[in-house]
């Protein structure tokens, strides 16, 4: 792809993101969202490969069904309310419309099934991207609009995400989709908890997203895309392998790494609301995905794979350590003794 093609759509991405994030106008909102739809096409498509078209057209009418019921949602709102402004989301229906439209645009049960597909045929860049960044401007929307949304129909709606998340990933062979189910049961944690403290739905996805891009960067850099080739890159790479599988364990929610910490505050918060049958049961559930993090971190130290592979070992690259990842990473699994002045910080 042309360099310049590349900026530009990369600085439309900031664009939309900061139009959406910092508008309180429904249908600046919406524009920031179209923005954003619309610069991440190109850059799920540029490989040409038809998997990438396939993914960038599902990508695309999935979008464009969202952003149309989100702009239903609030016509209908200012139709009954006078209201254009976000924050004054007071219609029923409108709630119930916006939760779907938002749903679709996160990829949240049961409007999952493009995400694991368009991930799939994304470049590793791409796919990071389509996990972190574009689920900033729908998650900073439910953020504003939280005291409106339904507690019921989310709450079932993140238990059905946590479920599904961690089943899907059990069978799955490619990487990417093993990281796009990770992604729906993540937001499972995040949407149960929205209602009663938003700001830790905030919390847990910038943890989150550090996690994840931590893990996309180091595929990217060993070129990882199924179990097998992951088996034989700690030829290539071995302390970042190293680095990779810690990484892994955080996104699971192994104690005494950061990814500990979001799982225990929302416990805590559900246990507070007196909520502690759904957060036994989304506690439960997160062992599911537990498995394949498992799985996953065992595949990128093994030193010897179990079964004989057709794919050639990699040779050594004393490549220049990459200061992001190594930031990414370090922040990935040291974080859990910082979390007092993290509570303060929410």
């Amino acid at each position: 792809m042309n360099p310049y093609a590349k900026l530009t759509f990369s600085l439309s991405l900031v664009l939309g993101t900061v139009i959406t994030i910092s508008s309180n106008h429904w249908v600046a909102a919406w524009t920031g969202l179209e923005i954003n739809t619309l610069a991440i096409i190109p850059l799920i498509s540029k490989s040409h490969h038809p998997r990438a078209i396939e993914a960038a057209i599902k990508y695309f009418l999935v979008q464009a069904a969202a952003s149309t019921l989100l702009l239903f949602s609030s016509m209908i709102n200012a139709w009954h309310t006078g209201q254009w402004d976000i924050t004054q989301l007071n219609h029923p229906t409108s709630s119930l419309l916006l939760t779907t439209a938002i749903a679709m645009k996160l990829g949240l049960v049961p409007f999952h099934f493009w995400f694991p597909e368009v991930l799939q045929g994304s470049p590793l860049i791409t796919a990071l991207l389509l996990s972190t960044v574009m689920k900033f401007p729908p998650i900073s929307i439910l953020f504003l609009t939280s005291h409106s949304l339904n507690p019921t129909l989310l709450a079932t709606m993140a238990i059905a995400s946590a479920a599904l998340g961690g089943w899907m990933g059990l069978n799955q062979t490619q990487i990417r989709k093993i990281l796009a189910f990770s992604s729906i049961s993540h937001l499972g944690w995040m949407s149960i908890v929205l209602i009663y403290n938003p700001k830790l739905t905030l919390a847990t996805f910038y943890i989150y997203c550090i996690m994840t891009g931590a893990i996309f960067l180091s595929l990217n850099t060993t070129k990882s895309f199924k179990l097998s080739t992951m088996m034989i890159s700690w030829t290539k790479t071995p302390v970042l392998n190293t680095t990779l599988m810690m990484t892994l364990l955080s996104l699971a929610g192994l104690p005494p790494l950061t990814g500990f910490l979001p799982k225990w505050l929302i416990i805590q918060e559900l246990s507070k609301q007196e909520m502690a049958a759904p957060a036994t049961i989304i506690a439960i559930l997160s062992l599911l995905s537990l498995f394949f993090y498992l799985r996953l971190a065992y595949y990128s130290t093994i030193t010897l794979p179990p079964n004989p592979t057709n794919l050639m070992k990699q040779w050594y690259t004393n490549k220049p350590a990459n200061t992001l990842i190594a930031t990414l990473s370090s922040m990935s699994t040291l974080l859990l003794p910082l979390s007092p002045m993290i509570l303060a910080l929410i």
